[in-house]
């Protein structure tokens, strides 16, 4: 599924502004800030223009503007429909703006205050976004990817058959794919300070928690690199064994067997299940 596009999330929930009875409104948001000329009296700002307006900036990008009147909207009329819609409203324009513990709090707040709204599937999935977008590169302290992975999760638990949970789902890939890279990244600096056992352990948790991401193969290739320079040769066979089997033309499980003698035997790659079972042969 293609992922949902940003700039368009927000027009799901834009609600129909016909008919609001706007009299003395210019239809521009601006308008409900602009000084009236003398004798005209107030610029209409009744909870649809408000919302009219906020909406209307939204669609132009003109994301603090729109923030702004959500919450002159939410200030002025706290117990109508459109404050209640305009909360939401206001995290999307903040996500949009890239203020995301804003956006994460409003929704928190939303979220705790209307468990039954209608929209309440979408701001779980903002507020996963939000945290999603935070993500930082596999170099850099990853509590911020746990944390994703944890939201998006609960995205997909709470509405398993809805788009959000589908996109949710492909996003907790990439979330577990940094998860993999942290530990690569430290597993290969212990090896480079020569703590094999150290980094066997960093090593073997991309193998078992991070099945699916695409630093198995490399994974396998260094287990089986630091069960060679620890003199455990046949730690190191099932590693590339395991490797073989189901990365049989990858170039790390090429650069395993050539550490091995010419005549090693990878046995039993095909069997159904090798991996499962040679690893836990292993530990």
């Amino acid at each position: 599924m293609r992922p949902l596009s940003r700039a368009a999330l927000f027009l799901v929930f834009a609600l129909p502004l016909s008919g609001c009875g706007v009299s003395q409104w210019d239809g521009s948001a601006a308008g409900l800030f602009r000084t009236p000329p003398a004798g005209t009296g107030l610029v209409d700002r009744s909870p649809e223009s408000l919302y009219a307006a906020g909406i209307e900036a939204l669609q132009a990008q003109r994301y603090p503007q729109a923030v702004e009147l959500f919450e002159v909207l939410e200030r002025e009329h706290p117990y109508s429909t459109w404050a209640t819609n305009a909360k939401i409203m206001s995290a999307y324009g903040d996500y949009m703006r890239n203020r995301y513990t804003e956006a994460i709090g409003t929704l928190d707040r939303f979220i705790q205050l209307h468990p039954a709204h209608r929209d309440i599937a979408y701001a779980y999935y903002l507020r996963s976004l939000a945290y999603y977008e935070q993500i930082a590169d596999s170099q850099r302290d990853q509590r911020g990817t746990e944390t994703a992975l944890t939201a998006l999760q609960d995205v997909a638990n709470r509405f398993p058959n809805t788009a959000y949970a589908r996109d949710a789902r492909l996003k907790m890939d990439l979330a577990r794919d940094h998860l993999a890279g942290r530990e690569m990244n430290i597993g290969r600096f212990y090896m480079r300070q020569g703590l094999y056992s150290a980094a066997i352990g960093r090593f073997r948790r991309v193998v078992e928690d991070y099945q699916t991401t695409n630093h198995v193969p490399e994974a396998l290739h260094r287990l089986t690199e630091m069960y060679l320079a620890l003199g455990l040769r046949d730690e190191a066979a099932r590693a590339a064994s395991v490797l073989g089997h189901n990365f049989p033309g990858n170039a790390w499980y090429q650069d395993s067997y050539a550490m091995l003698t010419p005549g090693a035997q990878m046995a039993a790659q095909d069997r159904p299940g090798f991996f499962r079972r040679a690893w836990n042969s292993v530990f």
